[in-house]
């Protein structure tokens, strides 16, 4: 029997908001009992905020080139656009996709179930169920959409003198400045940890429905992964850009989560805390999986394979992630990540921020390492004009610890 694969890709789901990245005041037992299953990325950076390519690096390669190997794939998601990546009138048949909608209500959902991901997550159940597939994968965009969680899960979030969070579903787009209320903020913070809570139950229930578990030859290996982040206030902006408003790749939007739970049960419990973009997973899954077509890369950025941190922790190690916006572009090495953005007159805006310390890039030390802001501001030219040299020429400073 060939390995079997289940993936779960979340959209607006940053790394900051779970408990496996440090996020102590939220809770999702579940997510951290696959974390403790598995191995944990620590540092997996989107270098585009378009999701289209975030799932295609990740996920959309593999099922195509799974459907030419002849494997079964069932692709579930509550977002129809997903049609279009999958695209199962030019496949051979063996990528079957149920689209499950999203809906936006006018109220929190009375019973978990009745949320978009319960809805989601119970046909997800059901087709584990048939056990036909080799791969499974099962992607949510609703936390763009709706923040339905019953009220139950929102209460274990609030103090008693907290003010109540704000009303209904919608998914926030509020500009920061010096006058927005902080209890404002806080409140839509504990909305959407309401909701990654809910999405931790259902996730549960899902890794349950399998039908063994790791490390079994016929167990299935899981992945989950982040596929956009959520900006909530330290960068001016609260939930999804709108207006004039611009998201900017700060970490909140571009550093994701990713587990890996491998189905031989290697490296569980473990964290790699190097470079990773999706592309890498994408190829790691590709070769658990023994398909032997590679899958592309990134902007001519080949993808690395991770499957040698599950047999011997040896790894060739990235050295930066470049991420390009309309707003800005980012270079992100295991020391820093540099941001620079056109200001009011034309003239570049940079900022350097010290990693992995500052993890919510608060503090600019562009001032005091300006032989570090050269060398990744000359990264950053080169990437916004398409050389792939950006990628691999020297770091320079930037490669050393100041």
């Amino acid at each position: 029997m060939p390995p079997r694969l289940l993936l779960v890709t979340i959209d607006r789901l940053p790394a900051w908001i779970l408990p496996a990245w440090g996020a102590t005041w939220v809770s999702a037992p579940a997510l951290d009992a696959l974390a403790g299953r598995g191995l944990v990325f620590d540092r997996l950076i989107a270098p585009s905020l378009d999701p289209r390519k975030t799932l295609e690096a990740l996920a959309g390669a593999l099922v195509a080139g799974a459907d030419r190997a002849g494997l079964n794939v069932g692709v579930i998601t509550d977002e129809a656009s997903l049609a279009a990546l999958v695209a199962p009138e030019g496949n051979s048949g063996g990528v079957a996709l149920t689209v499950v909608p999203a809906l936006v209500p006018r109220r929190l959902a009375r019973r978990a179930e009745e949320t978009n991901l319960g809805r989601l997550f119970a046909a997800a159940r059901g087709l584990l169920a048939g056990a036909d597939q080799s791969i499974v994968w099962v992607h949510a965009g609703s936390l763009g959409l709706a923040w339905d969680a019953p009220e139950s899960f929102r209460e274990p979030y609030l103090d008693p003198d907290d003010p109540p969070p704000p009303e209904g579903v919608a998914v926030p787009s509020l500009q920061v400045d010096a006058d927005t209320d902080p209890d404002l903020v806080m409140g839509h913070r504990q909305r959407l940890a309401a909701q990654v809570s809910l999405l931790d139950r259902w996730i549960g229930e899902l890794v349950a429905a399998l039908p063994t578990e790791p490390p079994s030859p016929e167990a299935w290996t899981i992945c989950f992964s982040g596929v956009r982040g959520m900006p909530m206030g330290l960068h001016g902006l609260v939930g999804l850009p709108g207006g004039e408003g611009a998201e900017m790749p700060f970490g909140e939007s571009i550093h994701l989560p990713a587990l890996l739970v491998d189905g031989r049960g290697r490296m569980a419990g473990q964290r790699y805390p190097g470079l990773v973009i999706p592309a890498d997973l994408g190829e790691t899954l590709r070769e658990i999986l023994g398909l032997s077509e590679r899958l592309p890369g990134v902007e001519g950025e080949p993808a690395r394979p991770m499957t040698d941190l599950l047999d011997t922790w040896a790894h060739d190690d990235r050295d930066r992630v470049i991420a390009a916006t309309d707003a800005a572009t980012v270079v992100v090495t295991p020391h820093w990540l540099y941001l620079e953005s056109a200001g009011p007159e034309g003239e570049p805006n940079r900022r350097l921020h010290a990693k992995p310390d500052d993890f919510f890039e608060v503090a600019d030390v562009g001032s005091r390492c300006p032989e570090v802001v050269a060398a990744l501001g000359e990264i950053a030219a080169a990437a916004r004009v398409g050389d792939r040299r950006a990628w691999s020429a020297p770091l320079g400073a930037a490669g050393e610890i100041v």
